[in-house]
């Protein structure tokens, strides 16, 4: 809107308030968003017109502009919500929470997580953050001093606040000069004109009533009509009615809409943009007064609910990972400064972190070599030069691009989100993608992609299905099962090659963005119906999107073919640009890339220089030459903490870090890797028809079973020169792995910790007066910043770690002690043990996925416990029989399986109160019970030392396998399972063995059975949270970590490094085993004394120990196929 127009707009507020049209003027100042009245806003605050005050605001800003906006909003829905419990509203406070509150699950999910618990207590005063709450008035009073900070700090708000000086009837004074002007540019002017209207210019009519004809008058810098006011509105020109109907908002609302894939775009006059700008991500919004609810699908919450409150309302867990709300930032939040140099032989092309592992840095260059880098120790793992593996039947196509020149490059590196799998997109036609394990990497998939290059590649979860999806110089976008390779969509609608692609999901809608080359960008659903938008990229630009890392904010940047580059962030919620980022150089010679990173900053590489940008503001907060050596247009890539980011140089990669990350590289700077998991180079070679040179994967995934099986390439090969530029009478060629290997390979031996200093442990603290029973049960939070044990005596204890100078994340950690934590109330979370004896009971328990509830079982009823006031809230299944093992469903957490002392699995609905089915198939009880979503499969186990598979869809069996013994063991014994993160294999645990089992038909992959320093029987086994690592206890006292992949032993703790001096071995067995769901060589033991440890390597070390290599004959794991007999231990030792 023109300055002119603003300011008419404040004109006819001043007429407005003279004239006493209160609420004509509110809703002007609304509507307009020119002014806000912080007097009308704390009026309607002070008196809990929440509705108007939301309403108000909402002209102004949204929830999801900033984190600023976000706060305002959530300070007066968190008011309105503490109130109706103040009144004891309870069925108001659930409406709030679920149609107000749950919006901020997504970005603060432990914030959201506290607020549900509110519920639960009959006074919210309990809560010791709102012990000091007072009265409604004063509660308001302070609610409104913070926001009045958060409005004046919220950049929406600048110039919006002051009301401009203007002198009293300031419209009617401007209308009578205005008259003034016209009466004298009358004929006939009377000394006293009649003014009956202002609809038409004032005349004077000529005596005698003749009339005059009517005269044009000079314009002399009147103000704009109404009809040449831009469209009053604070988020620009709306879209009209005939170009709406292209855009996402109206494709998420009916999927099934097909537009035109070649709508008309004009090219607006203001903004480089085109005028028809359609609505990106309109988020669906029940409407007011909407009696429908959703129906959260929480065990804890629906049976809290049903049992306790008569509300038909449910509140869902709050599961999605998102971010806290920031404090203010500064540059120093910037990784800024230099701390690694990466010497690469061949120009880099594409870098990628891996999403856990925060120092490993994947490299694609321009010779097609990919490599990976642990970059802390300044360590290359693995290379992997470019190869065909002779995996797929080569087109024509790819025949002749090679023959043509055998010369390839990379287009992209990726992790896939888990970080199990790698995904490469090359310049001719291929992609390739590996499997990661420890450092391990395994040819998985080659795929004859796209005629021409493959521009971009990206992984999505469509359906719960891991997929790729790629572009390419064909024009089209496609869409590959990640497993198997098999093409799943193919979708085709742009004029010119697709550069880039970029899948999402908003309110469980799944959809690909991409962009080609001539700036048209299109979006696509997962199905046939063709593309749903049609439109300009700024500057009819190669472009990249990327949301940011909490999936709520769209940008984009990308370069025109005039060097023009552009950074912008969209506004989901208008379809238009929301801002577009300034700093950028005019001209360039390529297309600019970028990154997000905490939420909050971008940076773009450009001029030599790595730029960065608040994303909430327009002006680029610095830049920096990272100390020279730059590329014109660098790649850059920040790591998931945003504490590291790489960029590429003349020679390499350069690593910045700030404080976080210089610490983080410390730490890893003087630790060794395991070279002996590295995948081998194949060694053998075939030719195509055409005299192409193929290198041949020996082995590979069965597309028909759709998994990944777990098989050794032992076929040799060889390279042929004129593809991978190997002279061909190199047969016998060696891996590209590092000098010391053959060294390691020499020397390496198990690692013995036999002292307390060679490890960090910490006992965590008890209350005294309290008698000690031993730990039965042993668990993390799911936030890691807690553990959670069950005794003996069907006690829970529960530690926190706090956060601090000296452990500023606040995480479990054997560096810090942790606070024995209990509610006020000094309640004790104690299972039912009616009639029971709980020292002979077989202990279960099961916590929710948000740390809110847990269930639990000591040989009596189940018993819910809510975990911040340790009250029970329901009890269920009396025995007998009793319940010896419980597990959530993956997908319905009214769902549980209960495993029974009768050997029984029964499938219980929370929500109903019943038995949906009763399973039967073992001989003795159930003591262990394991989902895999990926496959719809439930995996048993029991004493009787069985497994059974069961279909989660129907329930049926499928099939059932007794475990492999070792000659001289009888079969039976209690055995634990545990999924590998694959969702493919299941690690067996039995006092006899390790084992990993295929669960898809239940097939012994390898096996391991206690032997020289770990010959005592197992106790306990667990996974670590990265599936890298295994923990085991075993009856002597020793603690053994292997390498989960092939159970090869890396380390042995004896009991010596973590009992103190004097305490006895066999009074203080490690019975229980848990490891932290965030750190990858943390883990805590439950002693049979009651006490418990957490135990972490000592910092020189950083590792538990080295695997050895797979060369070594002191590796004793058993690998068995699937023909294997039961006498596994007679077996040669791989």
């Amino acid at each position: 809107m023109s300055s002119l127009s603003r300011e008419l707009v404040f004109l006819i507020l001043q007429f407005l308030d003279e004239e006493k049209f209160k609420e004509s003027v509110h809703k002007l100042e609304q509507e307009s968003g020119f002014f806000f009245n912080m007097k009308y806003f704390e009026e309607k605050a002070h008196a809990g017109e929440w509705d108007e005050v939301e309403r108000y605001l909402s002209g102004f800003t949204k929830v999801d502009d900033n984190r600023y906006s976000m706060k305002i909003f959530f300070e007066i829905r968190k008011q309105k919500y503490l109130e109706a419990l103040d009144r004891q509203d309870r069925a108001k406070a659930v409406d709030i929470l679920v149609k107000d509150l749950k919006v901020f699950s997504t970005f603060n999910e432990e914030l959201y997580k506290e607020i549900t618990q509110l519920l639960t207590l009959d006074n919210f005063r309990e809560n010791e953050q709102l012990s000091k709450y007072g009265d409604t008035k004063s509660a308001r009073t302070i609610m409104m001093t913070e926001l009045k900070k958060l409005i004046e700090a919220n950049p929406l708000f600048r110039e919006k606040l002051i009301y401009p000086n203007l002198k009293a009837s300031r419209l009617r004074t401007l209308i009578n000069q205005s008259l003034n002007w016209q009466h004298q540019l009358c004929k006939n002017p009377r000394p006293n004109p009649d003014i009956k209207t202002l609809f038409t210019d004032h005349a004077c009519g000529p005596p005698n009533g003749a009339r005059t004809p009517t005269q044009p008058t000079a314009s002399l810098g009147v103000l704009p009509k109404a009809t040449t006011f831009t469209p009053i509105g604070p988020h620009g020109p709306f879209p009209s009615s005939s170009t709406a109907t292209s855009g996402l908002a109206s494709w998420m609302s009916n999927p099934n809409m097909v537009t035109s894939p070649q709508a008309p775009v004009a090219v607006g006059p203001s903004v480089p943009v085109p005028p028809n700008q359609v609505t990106l991500l309109k988020r669906p919004r029940t409407p007011p007064g909407s009696s429908s609810v959703v129906d959260y699908q929480t065990a804890d919450s629906e049976q809290l609910i049903k049992r306790l409150r008569p509300v038909s309302q449910s509140i869902d867990e709050a599961t999605y990972p998102g971010p806290t709300l920031r404090v203010p930032w500064s540059t120093d939040d910037l990784p800024k400064t230099l701390a690694r140099a990466l010497n690469e032989p061949y120009p880099v092309t594409s870098i990628d972190f891996h999403p856990s592992q925060q120092t490993f840095l994947l490299v694609g260059t321009k010779n097609g070599e990919i490599s990976f880098w642990e970059v802390g120790s300044r360590e290359k793992l693995a290379t992997r030069p470019f190869k065909i593996w002779g995996d797929v039947n080569c087109s024509n196509h790819l025949e002749a691009a090679f023959v043509k020149d055998s010369s390839v490059s990379i287009n992209r590196v990726l992790w896939s989100p888990d970080g199990n799998l790698i995904g490469i997109a090359f310049t001719k036609h291929l992609v390739h993608t590996y499997t990661f394990q420890g450092l391990d990497l395994r040819q998985h998939l080659e795929i004859d992609a796209h005629v021409g290059g493959v521009n971009d590649l990206a992984f999505s979860h469509p359906n719960k299905q891991l997929c790729i999806v790629t572009c390419g110089d064909d024009k089209m976008i496609k869409v590959w099962d990640a497993v198997s390779g098999r093409k799943i969509h193919n979708f085709e609608g742009h004029d010119a090659p697709v550069y880039s692609v970029c899948p999402h999901y908003k309110e469980n809608i799944q959809f690909i963005f991409s962009t080609a080359v001539d700036g048209k960008i299109k979006a696509w659903l997962y199905d046939h119906l063709g593309s749903r938008v049609d439109y300009d990229a700024p500057g009819h630009s190669c472009t990249t999107m990327m949301y940011s890392a909490d999936g709520t904010r769209l940008f984009s940047c990308g370069t025109s073919k005039e060097g023009e580059s552009f950074l912008v962030e969209w506004n989901e919620s208008e379809g238009a640009i929301k801002r577009t980022y300034s700093g950028l150089r005019k001209k360039s010679s390529g297309v600019v890339q970028f990154d997000t990173t905490q939420n909050h900053f971008l940076a773009v590489g450009d001029d030599h220089l790595i730029k960065f940008w608040d994303m909430d503001s327009t002006n680029m907060v610095m830049s920096c030459d990272a100390e020279g050596g730059l590329l014109n247009l660098p790649r850059l890539r920040f790591n998931k903490e945003g504490s590291l980011l790489a960029v590429t140089t003349v020679n390499g990669i350069k690593i910045l870090a700030n404080a976080d990350g210089h610490k983080l590289l410390k730490t890893m700077e003087n630790r060794t890797f395991d070279l002996s998991s590295r995948a081998h180079i194949d060694p053998a070679a075939i030719k195509m028809p055409g005299g192409i040179p193929i290198v041949a994967a020996s082995a590979t995934s069965s597309p028909a079973a759709g998994r990944m099986e777990r098989v050794e390439r032992t076929s040799s090969a060889i390279t042929v020169s004129g593809i991978n530029g190997v002279d061909p009478a190199q047969s016998s060629e060696k891996p590209r792995l590092s000098d010391d290997l053959s060294e390691k390979t020499k020397i390496w031996k198990l690692t013995e910790i036999t002292d307390s200093i060679q490890c960090r442990c910490i006992t965590l603290p008890e209350n005294a007066a309290e008698p000690a029973s031993k730990v039965s049960r042993l668990l993390y939070t799911n936030s890691g910043v807690g553990l959670l044990a069950l005794g003996s005596n069907a006690v829970h204890k529960l530690w926190k770690w706090n956060r601090s100078e000296q452990n500023p994340s606040g995480k479990a950690t054997a560096s810090v002690h942790p606070q024995r934590w209990q509610p006020t109330s000094g309640l004790l979370m104690t299972n039912d043990i009616t009639d029971i004896n709980p020292e002979e009971a077989i202990p279960c328990i099961a916590l929710s996925k948000n740390d809110s509830y847990v269930m639990s079982a000591s040989g009596g009823k189940v018993s819910l416990f809510n975990m911040m006031t340790f009250k029970v809230m329901t009890t269920f299944m009396p025995p007998p029989p009793a319940s010896t093992f419980l597990a959530f469903h993956p997908q319905d957490n009214n769902i549980i399986a209960i495993g029974m002392e009768d050997s029984t699995i029964h499938i219980y609905n929370v929500r109903v109160d019943e038995v949906k089915t009763k399973l039967k198939g073992h001989q003795k009880r159930i003591t262990g019970l394991a989902f895999s979503s990926a496959q719809n499969i439930l995996v048993s186990s029991g004493a009787d030392a069985q497994l059974c598979l069961w279909n989660t869809e129907t329930w049926e069996k499928r099939k059932s396998k007794t475990i492999q013994m070792p000659v001289g063991k009888t079969v039976s014994g209690d055995t634990r399972i545990q999924f590998h993160s694959d969702q493919l294999h299941i690690l067996v645990v039995h006092e006899t063995q390790l084992a990993i089992y295929d669960a898809y038909n239940l097939e012994r992959q390898c096996q391991w059975v206690p032997q020289d320093g770990l010959s005592a029987p197992i106790l306990y086994a667990t996974y670590s949270c990265n599936r890298q690592l295994i923990f085991a206890t075993f009856s002597d006292g020793n603690i053994g970590v292997f390498d989960a992949e092939m159970l090869r032993p890396r380390c042995r703790i004896s009991p010596t490094s973590y009992l103190s001096p004097g305490t006895s071995s066999s009074t203080s067995l490690p019975l229980v085993v848990a490891a932290h769901p965030h750190e990858p060589n943390q883990f805590a033991i439950g002693l049979s004394d009651g006490a418990v440890q957490v135990l972490e390597p000592s910092e020189s070390e950083g590792k538990w120990g080295v695997s050895p290599p797979s060369e070594n004959g002191a590796v004793s794991a058993v690998v068995a196929g699937p023909s294997t007999s039961n006498q596994g231990s007679e077996q040669a030792p791989r």
